[in-house]
């Protein structure tokens, strides 16, 4: 299936992928970055999956979220009748659950169900054995509960039910992991559970402030943001899935199942603008714990519980999605220097304080020690915000974001009451000014560029205005969006930067980058093209999924979504995009220094 064919269901710890077909093909239990027990997604039904549908033909598939939720119905229509499969993960009380519910609309339709259990990412063959009226599969740590309304068998290494389903009956199953240690919970009240996932996701989208012409797209961003935090610590993954590719049979596959403090900052923003508070709380908390330490070694990512080492290895096992080889877990970037999340990080903390939310003791000091530590540090190359496996540049991106920390490090003094050197501060920021209006920006281009004194384009340079750094009517601004109009455009899709450049050390060959695409729609809005700022958004919009969700990349030619599943970054560009056109200020909420 393409990436585009599956929904998401989730319980703020984890998230599974349900495909059109009724398939869970991805979840990784207890956490995001568990090993998966369906790994389908990323090789073949061998590697555990868990499919309910119509033995018969399928005419029609329908799928949709019950409102404000993330409660997912799939309707299968038939020439017998039609069966809508209810599908959740309840917020987590004691053991991870999953549950699904058939229930019959119209006429009599036959059904089947195939479950498939491979530990550690398909790669283990666990022990099965029935307990009552349960089968309990057990490997190492792990431990599945698996419970059926109807009678199942075994089929080789498969558990089977087949069961037909007439109109107005209701069947259900359910899925619990639990340590293997211990017993699981005993409840299977499958219709009682969907209804209380069902109001736990109302009541938290009722304090979302989602109005106006796009309150929808809006929310169904928010709510998948909200699907990708880890509720017992307030960590933000930036996506649930690894290795789905930027170009499918290539080897940009990255595992995405942790908290880079960019995206997590970039979530953070989103949610704290539509009055989502206590997440803010919760992330602080958890940044605070996971930085503490030196700022010299502060990390671009960790663990949802903070850990630091995120060691990359292959699974040679898996084929990959569509061949898309190597699959990946870990991730080697850890390791890298990024100059920018000094920036993003000084910017959430500056932003959740004139919204009321204190940073407390620890978290000025916490701001002191990095701006202690940037004062020397801005002046090193890095591996940049797209985190190239190439040598240390300078980049110009990098290099803005050290400058926006500074900034952000003297308005906190002037206007919030902290106390800091704010003169060397502006010496800093002054500087940084300086430095990348001459060596950032190319003359025979007319535009910022990647790195100093290059000439190559690099999207993330339309943040140059976003971040109030220069105004959009800037002739230098407008140079590099006509630059990047010119360069980086496919379809009107922005590419982040051309990959055959090799500067990021891998094959060329990727998507338009969603993000950047919702940022050159910023730069239009910005700069009065308000025609072009709307029909591009409105393109945007067009690619999500029927279900609202939207993928890293999406590739123009052949019109499909590409890379991690639902992505964290794409969301945020289109609920800060909304929010702006409708009116409600500047995407990212800053003024111009």
């Amino acid at each position: 299936m393409n990436i585009e064919d599956y929904g998401i269901i989730g319980d703020t710890q984890t998230v599974a992928l349900v495909g059109r077909n009724g398939s869970i093909d991805w979840l990784c239990l207890p956490r995001f970055d568990s090993g998966a027990c369906f790994a389908a997604l990323l090789g073949t039904e061998e590697h555990g999956f868990w499919k309910i549908a119509p033995v018969e033909p399928i005419i029609a598939i329908r799928r949709r979220y019950r409102k404000s939720t993330l409660v997912l119905e799939t309707e299968f229509e038939t020439a017998g009748g039609c069966v809508r499969l209810i599908d959740c993960m309840p917020p987590r009380n004691g053991d991870a659950d999953v549950v699904r519910l058939v229930q019959g609309l119209r006429g009599r339709v036959r059904m089947k169900m195939q479950l498939v259990i491979r530990f550690d990412y398909g790669s283990i063959v666990p022990w099965v054995r029935r307990a009552g009226e349960r089968l309990e599969v057990v490997a190492g740590p792990d431990a599945l509960s698996f419970w059926s309304g109807v009678e199942t068998h075994g089929e080789g290494l498969t558990t089977v039910a087949e069961f037909e389903i007439a109109e107005g009956q209701e069947i259900p199953f359910e899925l619990l992991w639990h340590p293997s240690h211990e017993p699981p919970e005993r409840c299977h009240d499958v219709p009682r559970h969907i209804a209380q996932t069902e109001q736990w996701w109302c009541d938290w989208s009722a304090r979302s402030k989602c109005e106006g012409e796009w309150s929808e797209a809006i929310e169904r961003s928010l709510i998948t943001l909200k699907a990708l935090t880890y509720a017992p610590t307030g960590g933000i993954v930036a996506a649930p899935t690894t290795s789905l590719p930027e170009h499918p049979g290539g080897v940009r596959n990255w595992d995405y199942r942790f908290c880079w403090l960019r995206d997590s900052a970039f979530t953070l923003q989103v949610l704290m603008r539509h009055g989502h508070t206590a997440e803010a709380c919760a992330w602080r908390d958890w940044l605070l714990r996971a930085v503490a330490g030196e700022p010299a070694k502060m990390q671009l990512m960790y663990g949802v519980q903070g850990e630091r080492r995120l060691e990359e290895y292959e699974l040679p096992w898996l084929p990959g999605y569509e061949g898309s080889k190597p699959v990946r877990v870990g991730n080697a970037a850890f390791s890298q220097f990024q100059l920018d999340i000094y920036g993003e990080l000084m910017d959430s903390l500056h932003q959740a304080r004139e919204a009321g939310i204190a940073s407390g003791t620890d978290g000025w000091r916490l701001q002191l020690a990095v701006m202690r530590f940037l004062e020397t540090a801005w002046r090193e190359p890095d591996e940049g915000i797209w985190e190239v496996r190439g040598p240390r540049r300078h980049f110009t991106h990098s290099k803005l974001m050290a400058w926006v920390a500074f900034d952000r490090a003297v308005k906190a003094v002037e206007g919030c009451g902290c106390e800091g050197p704010v003169e060397r501060w502006r010496t800093h920021r002054d500087a940084l000014r300086q430095e990348i209006c001459e060596r950032g920006f190319s003359r025979k281009k007319g535009a910022f560029v990647q790195v100093y004194d290059g000439e190559d384009l690099d999207a993330s340079l339309l943040l140059v205005p976003l971040v109030g750094f220069l105004p959009a009517d800037d002739e230098r601004v407008r140079g590099t969006v006509a630059a990047i109009e010119r360069e980086l455009l496919i379809d009107g899709f922005v590419l982040r930067y051309r990959s055959e450049s090799y500067v990021d050390g891998l094959p060329p060959g990727e998507g338009t980058f969603l993000l950047c695409t919702f940022w050159l729609v910023d730069n239009y809005a910005l700069a009065g093209r308000g025609e072009e700022a709307r029909a591009l958004f409105e393109r945007l919009l067009a690619i999500r999924n029927d279900l609202g969700l939207l993928a890293e990349q999406y590739d123009p030619r052949s019109g499909r979504l590409l890379g991690n599943f639902p992505q964290a970054f794409s969301h945020i560009g289109l609920a800060n995009t909304a929010r702006y056109l409708a009116g409600e200020g500047r995407p990212d909420g800053l003024r111009p220094a």
